[in-house]
């Protein structure tokens, strides 16, 4: 019996052993991190006196006497809406190129991938500032198709847009989920429909976008989430400003801006929780949405 319980202990231990690393890093940058942003947004706090209870008030002044708090929401909406999809219908279409038989398909996977490892770099949205300057790259080429130049740091819609092809550009994840997809689509069902007589537009939308349904929501819901925190792009291209006119006053960007430019860290722990509660929102929806659209191989269809 007490052979047993040592064994039992022991294996326990090591179990304990290979978990603590995950919980500790829960507990310290997750869970209480998260526990303080809640108490810090009933609080007006400024990051150098000691936090004062308030109450509701942030999250009042948030929806009924800030502005900017609307534009931040609706500049974010429209990102997310728009680049969210054209990233993965991007991500789809590349994947469905190289989902060939080729020697140098490694090589191509490799250099589709590598805009999703540096392009959230500082670097790479300073490279994008230059190549949409007055006198970057994108102006030249619009000239030398007889279109006039874009002041892309001057109007607000065109400086969005900058944003959302730099997001698009940033395909490679999604691209290499669809790809596995795409490998795991029975070719049955491809030699099926062409004995039918199915065409590859039939083809795609009866079979591999079914198929792939599952990954879509999977990428889906991923992008949103991604999107709805990106940061780095926006403070690089306007200068941590938001301009023009706050065309691209991302929200997490005005989180920062309340946090470490106006030290109101009180008011950006509100607008985290808020933030927290529209992707929950929004990922509910998806979930619930998913079972009218989303085909389960294993439950026989939709």
């Amino acid at each position: 019996m007490d052979k047993m319980k040592s064994l039992s202990f022991k294996n326990n231990l090591i179990g304990y052993t290979f978990i603590g690393p995950f919980v500790i890093g829960f507990l310290l940058f997750t869970l209480i991190p998260a526990a303080a942003s809640l108490y810090f947004s009933v609080t007006d706090y400024d990051l150098l006196s000691t936090p004062s209870f308030i109450g509701l008030e942030n999250y009042s002044t948030m929806f009924t006497d800030d502005s900017k708090f609307w534009a931040s929401l609706k500049v974010t909406f429209l990102y997310v809406f728009i680049g969210v999809p054209l990233r993965l219908a991007f991500a789809l279409f590349i994947a469905m190129i190289l989902n060939t038989a080729s020697k140098a398909i490694g090589l191509y996977r490799t250099v589709y991938y590598l805009p999703s490892i540096i392009g959230g770099s500082v670097a790479v949205s300073i490279m994008w500032r230059n190549l949409y300057g007055d006198e970057g790259v994108i102006n030249i080429f619009l000239n030398a198709l007889g279109l006039d130049s874009v002041r892309w740091f001057a109007e607000p819609a065109a400086a969005l847009w900058m944003l959302i092809t730099l997001s698009v550009w940033q395909f490679g994840s999604s691209m290499l989920i669809f790809l596995a997809g795409l490998k795991n689509i029975p070719p049955e069902l491809y030699e099926a429909s062409n004995v039918d007589g199915a065409g590859p537009v039939i083809r795609f939308f009866k079979i591999t976008i079914p198929m792939l349904s599952p990954i879509i929501l999977f990428n889906t819901i991923m992008q949103t989430i991604g999107a709805f925190m990106t940061f780095v792009p926006a403070y690089i291209i306007s200068k941590g400003e938001g301009g023009p006119l706050d065309g691209t006053l991302l929200y997490s960007l005005y989180l920062f801006r309340q946090a470490f430019v106006y030290f109101d860290m009180g008011y950006a722990s509100a607008m985290a929780w808020i933030m927290l509660i529209i992707i929950a929102i929004l990922t509910g929806i998806l979930f619930y949405t998913s079972k009218k659209w989303v085909h389960y191989e294993s439950k026989g269809g939709h």
